[in-house]
């Protein structure tokens, strides 16, 4: 059964250590002493057999007129029993967050040196370039040392903190022993150390995720007072702010807002001085990202897109939906038709390899968003845009704009994009010239829509709804004639948006 539940890896080191050492020494029946063996030749050799610390010979036995011993053994080295933790103080390293990730920003404890702590219960929260993650506690301890503060830089592997544990198992209890390792089985083979969406826990009664229950405590609101208006009785980050609103303890921003305002506005009267800020999690992936776009040798394309038909089909989507819950806005049209374009120009939604020299065509429309957050700028993608209707499009945006407005973005969300649309008209201004997201090939920065003079076909002057784009672009890869043609399709789709029905599948 040990040995099953050994080579299965479910169980844990100090368990299997300690159960490895008891075992070995459970395993000598009787004493060992000198024995004499007899050889073919006639002559007699005293030999003296050792029970090494660091060996046991599997399932051996031996049996003389003097001296009948059995060893039971797998060949373990029990050397590592002498490394159990002094005290039952386990070491909790950062594990593996995602594909590539080396090292992860500490945001946040939410415990302490000296508190107890539950299995599965979150420990602290990071952040990596990718996603912020929890990491939750695997034993039932005490939190014995704490190693790192919020805003370090943790290395994978590195140790975050040192747990106590409460009760290590005895492997002398022998009774059981086929439940126990049931148990041990069932506890260990289904448990992660890091959870990328946070658990919903029912704390005091009510149903809440950490981050919440976090913000309540700064504000020292009693979270089972506060009125939950999430599905299920679930209380969000706006029930706690808008209660804590009512209270009067904020003045219509967000503790973490007016922390940050605090930050980079200088006092009232004078005293200017510099501050230094800490880039952290999204912006300090934004400096790896644009540190390699600017390598990448770009080209502009430039046009301009009446929208006068889309602005038409907004108010038409507005006017025939009845779920409030529901946004129309101008993007997902915008999606839709640009996947539209992307199948009979596969070379835009592509990735290069400059080691191989390859060019990949990417057979899923991975359309990424460009979004400003309080935590900086951040892409994630809709996956597989080319299969969605434009109403599946509106609501999986609305998800990713709730996320990352709280921060809460998965490494899926971010990760496996191929062509990105940035939105700057959306805050303000004509148009951009947008970098390359690394390793795609294109990127494209849409102005705002506004109204223009514009001469007709029969040369009246009548007011036009224009958008200019700029499309930025690989010249490693796309020339200028690819990228043309392209925009002259998609141009096509925005403008006569009932051509979409003609090629909808």
């Amino acid at each position: 059964m040990i040995c099953r539940k050994i080579y299965q890896g479910k169980l844990p080191n100090s368990v299997l250590r300690q159960t490895i050492f008891r075992w070995f020494q459970s395993s000598v029946e009787t004493p060992v002493t000198p024995v004499t063996s007899t050889v073919s030749s006639g002559k007699r050799i005293q030999s003296q057999l050792h029970c090494l610390r660091n060996y046991t010979p599997p399932f051996c036995s031996y049996t003389k007129s003097n001296a009948s011993f059995t060893l039971r053994g797998c060949g373990f080295s029990t050397q590592a029993a002498l490394d159990i933790p002094v005290g039952g103080i386990i070491d909790i390293p950062l594990a593996q967050t995602g594909e590539g990730i080396a090292e992860c920003e500490l945001i946040k404890w939410f415990v302490q040196e000296g508190d107890q702590v539950e299995e599965f219960q979150p420990l602290c929260e990071v952040q990596s370039d990718k996603a912020t993650i929890e990491i939750t506690s695997r034993y039932k301890g005490k939190i014995s040392q704490i190693l790192h503060v919020p805003g370090s830089i943790v290395k994978v592997g590195e140790t975050l903190l040192k747990i106590g544990v409460d009760e290590i198992l005895d492997p002398t209890e022998t009774s059981d022993a086929s439940e126990k390792m049931t148990s041990l089985e069932s506890d260990f083979s289904g448990t992660s150390d890091i959870s990328s969406v946070p658990a919903e826990t029912k704390m005091g009664g009510v149903l809440s995720t950490p981050a919440v229950r976090n913000l309540a405590k700064q504000y020292s609101l009693d979270i089972n007072d506060v009125p939950a208006t999430g599905k299920g009785g679930r209380i969000l980050k706006e029930d706690v702010i808008n209660y804590a609103m009512q209270k009067g303890l904020i003045n219509g921003a967000p503790a973490c807002e007016q922390q940050n305002l605090s930050e980079v506005s200088p006092p009232i009267g004078g005293g200017y001085e510099d501050k230094t800020l800490q880039l952290r999690g999204y912006q300090r992936a934004m400096v790896k990202s644009m540190t390699l776009a600017a390598k990448i040798p770009h080209f502009h394309y430039v046009e301009e897109i009446n929208c006068d038909a889309l602005v038409e089909l907004k108010t038409s989507f507005k006017n025939e939906t009845s779920d409030p819950e529901i946004k129309h806005t101008f993007l997902p049209v915008l999606i839709k038709s640009l996947s539209m374009a992307l199948t009979t120009h596969p070379m835009l939604n592509s990735r290069f390899s400059e080691e191989s020299y390859e060019v990949i065509l990417k057979g899923s429309h991975n359309i990424g968003i460009a979004m400003a957050t309080p935590n900086g700028l951040v892409v994630p993608n809709i996956k597989n845009v080319q299969s969605l209707s434009i109403l599946e499009i509106t609501k999986e945006l609305s998800r990713l704009l709730n996320c990352a407005k709280i921060n809460k973005l998965s490494s899926d969300d971010i990760s496996g994009g191929t062509i990105t649309l940035s939105n700057i008209g959306g805050i303000g201004g004509k148009f951009g010239s947008p970098l390359v997201n690394s390793p795609e090939v294109a990127i494209i920065a849409m102005g705002r829509i506004q109204k223009i003079p514009h001469f007709a076909e029969d040369g009246n002057v009548c007011p036009a709804s224009v958008m200019t784009i700029n499309i930025g672009a690989d010249h490693r890869v796309l020339d200028g004639a690819t990228v043309a043609r392209f925009c002259n399709d998609w141009k096509k789709f925005v403008e006569k948006p009932d051509l979409l029905l003609l090629h909808t599948r």
